[in-house]
């Protein structure tokens, strides 16, 4: 993570409440705001969205739902909800409102009612097929996949390839390969909707024991061994890109052109009626009930008083009066010693500048930049009071330049959002470019860059820590520190540009809130005066870790990437 609806809906979202009752499921992180964990089925986990590797002129979006769902979560296994509107939104012209909208609905029916088993002599229960509908430019939605199919779940060897007793397949791997469809429409859409492997990683346990992060101390994966449910979609950048652009056409790889943003969704009817028959019945308006752009937002930066209100909204109906919480971001009380930083020891490796260049202070409540504004010292980069600088500096809201862009707008490749590397001490000067995903759309979307090229996953210098470790390279690493032009440098494609499967995006969070976007542009750490910059405090922050950084199995080479969901007869304890 480094630089570089309204009153009606939700008063209506607070009339509507459901508990999905075919769904078997295990507390976790996901369950980000308090309405949302009671409706499992249409609480969005996370989102990715990053160039194909092995496929480099399209683009993969793959939105999970349903959280942490135990393997052997029989008889009724967790799987898509009827009566609920999953969607995944695209903007790309930077003005408001959905360019391009996916709409997928879920239908069920059994074969064989007489039975508990969910697979039986080769029939199968709660048979999930669905509708992928599209639209452009908020016009009507045509259907692009009719009756697709979604997987069973991986109940275990006997229901899934026995061929007397179960449905005879050859393994889960084939299942989930003839799930695999294309879209018609002109699109050129390939779409998969089904089970999967969980592909977050961190240690949940930890965190929400107040920060008790435990590297080298049996952390855990709190979503180890659990699936989720994928909604993923491979598209052309041609179809993505404003003006129906390949990629061959960018004018360099940090074209403006090709940013999106990009966010999910899922919604309900306003009305739910219990039959007396034991059936339930649907009416009223769709609303949303659960939304997601950048990971982690509604988790770790919104307070739970405001966190089903965030649900509400849009990143095209933001609440202004929620900025501040990525301005004066709690996490950043953990952080500072002079608050409640020693309270929490795990956390001590992260310290945000207080007197960075013996000038700014980042302190919650301080001013960071601030004082630049009065004499318009920013003039000439985007800093300028006659460009952005009125949005980025403001009196006592110190991580309203860095935070906020990251979350709200995207980053420019404008100064001073560029790398220390050829700024000769000044951190608003001219540096090199290593990000540009701005979309002047104020609002939480994942923003992609989809001109960047992407890093081969068996690259020696592909990491984790993406955009983080692009700005290491960037600013130590002679084959691209030696002059600021622009060049590609290994994970210009990782978090917060996109989000790869593989991104540690809780450990970029937590170093962004610890300032290290702040350092990479030259606002370097309290300990610094003069000489080398990679002091101390920097290689404290750049070597914090959770002590989970990695997925606990792999990822597919080929689309959908993420890989096959764990199989409920191996697992009987979730670990």
């Amino acid at each position: 993570m480094l630089l570089g609806a309204t009153g009606l809906v939700a008063a209506a979202i607070g009339l509507y409440s459901i508990e999905a009752k075919d769904s078997y499921v295990e507390a976790s992180s996901h369950r980000e705001a308090p309405m949302i964990a009671n409706d499992p089925l249409a609480d969005n986990t996370d989102l990715y969205a990053f160039r194909s590797p092995d496929d480099t002129n399209t683009v993969t979006i793959i939105a999970n739902y349903v959280p942490l769902q135990l393997p052997q979560g029989g008889p009724n296994y967790a799987s898509f909800g009827e009566n609920i509107r999953y969607e995944i939104h695209i903007e790309n012209d930077g003005t408001a409102g959905d360019d391009i909208t996916y709409r997928f609905t879920f239908s069920k029916v059994n074969q064989d009612p007489t039975t508990f088993f969910n697979i039986r002599l080769g029939q199968q229960n709660l048979i999930t097929t669905y509708t992928a509908e599209k639209s452009i430019n908020a016009g009507p939605f045509t259907t692009i996949v009719s009756n697709g199919t979604v997987p069973p779940p991986n109940i275990g060897p006997r229901s899934i390839s026995d061929p007397t007793v179960g449905l005879g397949a050859a393994n889960y791997d084939a299942l989930m390969t003839s799930a695999i469809v294309n879209a018609t429409g002109g699109g050129n859409e390939v779409v998969y909707c089904g089970p999967a492997d969980d592909p977050f990683f961190v240690d949940l346990g930890g965190i929400f024991d107040l920060g008790q992060t435990r590297a080298g101390n049996n952390p855990l994966d709190g979503v180890g061994v659990k699936n989720i449910h994928s909604i993923a979609l491979k598209i052309p950048i041609a179809t993505l890109q404003k003006n129906g652009q390949p990629v061959s056409a960018a004018a360099n790889i940090l074209d403006s052109d090709y940013i999106i943003g990009v966010w999910a969704s899922a919604s309900r009817q306003q009305v739910r009626t219990l039959n007396a028959n034991g059936t339930e019945t649907y009416s009223g308006n769709w609303i949303q009930v659960s939304r997601l752009g950048m990971p982690l937002t509604n988790e770790a930066v919104i307070p739970i008083g405001d966190k089903d209100r965030w649900n509400a909204l849009t990143p095209y109906t933001e609440d202004p009066a929620m900025e501040d919480y990525f301005c004066n971001p709690e996490l950043g009380l953990y952080m500072d010693a002079s608050l409640f930083g020693n309270a929490v020891p795990a956390l001590s490796a992260l310290r945000i500048q207080r007197n960075s260049l013996q000038s700014f202070d980042f302190g919650n409540t301080h001013d960071g930049l601030w004082p630049i504004r009065a004499t318009n010292g920013g003039a000439g980069t985007a800093l300028d009071t006659n460009l952005f600088g009125n949005y980025l500096l403001r009196q006592g809201k110190p991580r309203s330049v860095d935070l906020l862009p990251i979350f709200y707008t995207g980053v420019p490749n404008l100064a001073p959002y560029q790398l220390a590397t050829g700024k000769n001490g000044n951190p608003l000067a001219v540096g090199k470019p290593f990000i540009n995903n701005f979309l002047p759309t104020f609002g939480d979307m994942l923003r992609l860059n989809m001109a960047v090229p992407v890093t081969p996953r068996n690259h020696p210098q592909f990491s984790s820590l993406g955009i983080v470790q692009c700005a290491v390279l960037g600013l130590t690493d002679p084959a691209y520190n030696q002059n600021a032009s622009l060049q590609w440098i290994p994970n210009m494609d990782g978090f917060p540009n996109g989000r790869r499967l593989e991104d540690d995006v809780t450990r970029i969070e937590l170093q962004a809130v610890s300032g290290v976007a702040l350092a990479a542009i030259g606002l370097w750490y309290d300990d610094f005066v003069s000489g080398n910059p990679v002091t101390p405090d920097l290689l404290g922050v750049l070597g914090y870790t959770t002590g989970v950084e990695q997925n606990d199995t792999t990822f597919r080479p080929n689309f959908p990437y993420v890989q096959a969901p764990w199989e409920g007869y191996a697992n009987h304890s979730g670990q």
